[in-house]
């Protein structure tokens, strides 16, 4: 189906809808999927070295594999893709349920399954974002990247007890089993509904796959290099990942070593943020955000900074202040990422996102291992609070910085040097009148 940019008179929600629900119900059997596996891990090692392998094994596709992915997603018929991605993933999880219900799991095999399970997500994630701007009329993309932002925050609520409450009632080869469901009911709505097409560069016939690849990867790059504004998104963008990533793997410690507490402690954070997300996501989708909706995502980056920051500043007997600091964290959340989302879908060319996307998750990723290696042996040397108030206060003055960076302030209006968008890509010019 070739690329075709939807409007608000297009019959578009009933195919989005059906395609976005399915992809909901995939996500919640992979919440619980990553719950089980996680608690097996604990329950047999009880190595936080063993965590924290399963962790860089989660990672490492989204950098490495994450920008071919994107190069190839950007060539191939997403459809395909996403059927085949769903598809894969399920059939990686029986393979884990037949290896546990014979009783030959192994540590190896928890982490061979992180590693396949991420490599696809790796090429799912691009095609369903980049599916969502030619899906999706461009007035209604920040609702809906709110939306599903709030979604995504409410089945982080909602994945890790009810994982935990099958665990208790039935063995771990049939929680794993309800990913092989929830994974075939995304994929009934793609084999019923046509995604649109973005228009592909012609390729010679004898042409290798691998120099395509590569030609498109390196395309991808120079599209980001030659659009100012973009490129500025990006740093900023893996700066905050960089410093607020460790705000939440110190978290444990925090609640140990400064609150005197413990699992049920943790949990309550954990789901005040996950509160937060859900309001933060219903927020956004019923405001839309400002106009110009960098600025939408900016206020959203400063409040995450003073919600960390609120909680680094809670004295040990003022637990209240951070479960109110991890509230309005995840309140701001939606407000920093989904207008991002959709300024990312409404000006970048459709026959580009999936490689811009991709670099710019990759980028992010890559990021969290760094940041880490970091907030170790500072968190050591002076304590865990430091990094969360200094951390804050950085991604605050981040945000009120970039309000003086031209290019960024106009990356939904200056377009991409070199090849402008199409007709019918780029939404109304929100920095008309300036």
């Amino acid at each position: 189906m070739a690329a075709h940019k939807v409007t608000s008179e297009d019959r578009w929600a009933p195919r989005f809808f059906a395609i976005f629900g399915g992809q909901v119900v995939s996500l919640l059997g992979s919440g619980l999927v990553q719950f089980a596996l996680v608690w097996w891990l604990t329950s047999t090692t009880g190595s936080a070295t063993v965590l924290a392998g399963a962790t860089i094994f989660a990672i490492l596709p989204q950098v490495v594999v994450g920008p071919f992915a994107g190069a190839l997603v950007d060539r191939w018929n997403r459809r395909r893709v996403m059927i085949v991605s769903d598809g894969a993933i399920a059939l990686v999880t029986a393979g884990l349920v037949v290896l546990y219900a014979t009783g030959s799991i192994q540590v190896w095999h928890v982490y061979a399954v992180m590693l396949l399970r991420s490599s696809l997500g790796a090429f799912h994630f691009p095609a369903m974002l980049a599916s969502t701007s030619l899906m999706v009329p461009d007035e209604h993309l920040a609702r809906i990247n709110g939306l599903n932002q709030g979604l995504r925050g409410l089945l982080s609520i909602a994945a890790p007890p009810l994982g935990a409450l099958l665990l208790g009632v039935m063995p771990l080869h049939l929680v794993l089993a309800i990913d092989i469901v929830t994974a075939t009911i995304a994929i009934v709505p793609l084999l019923v509904f046509d995604i649109p097409q973005p228009a592909r560069v012609a390729v010679a016939a004898h042409a290798h796959p691998v120099r395509v690849m590569l030609h498109d990867l390196r395309e991808g790059l120079r599209y980001v290099r030659g659009w100012s504004g973009l490129l500025v998104l990006m740093i900023v963008a893996m700066a905050l990942n960089f410093f607020l990533t460790p705000s939440g793997t110190l978290m444990p410690l925090l609640v140990t070593q400064h609150f005197r507490g413990g699992a049920l402690q943790l949990g309550w954070l954990e789901s005040a943020m996950g509160v937060g997300i859900v309001a933060g996501g219903l927020l956004l989708g019923a405001w839309g955000g400002f106009k110009r909706r960098i600025l939408t995502s900016l206020m959203g980056v400063a409040g995450l900074g003073l919600g960390v920051v609120l909680v680094g500043l809670a004295p040990s007997d003022l637990f209240g202040m951070a479960l109110a600091g991890m509230f309005f964290t995840g309140l701001m959340s939606p407000l920093a990422n989904g207008p991002l989302m959709a300024i990312m879908q409404s000006t970048v060319e459709p026959g580009m996102q999936g490689r811009v996307m991709s670099l710019l998750d990759s980028g992010a990723a890559a990021m969290m291992p760094l940041s880490l290696l970091l907030a170790g042996p500072v968190a050591d040397a002076v304590g865990v609070r430091p990094w969360y108030i200094v951390g804050g206060l950085i991604c605050i003055a981040i945000a009120i910085a970039s309000l003086g960076i031209r290019p960024l302030m106009r990356i939904e209006c200056n377009g991409h040097a070199p090849t402008a968008p199409g007709p019918g890509v780029l939404a109304a010019d929100p920095c008309a009148g300036e």
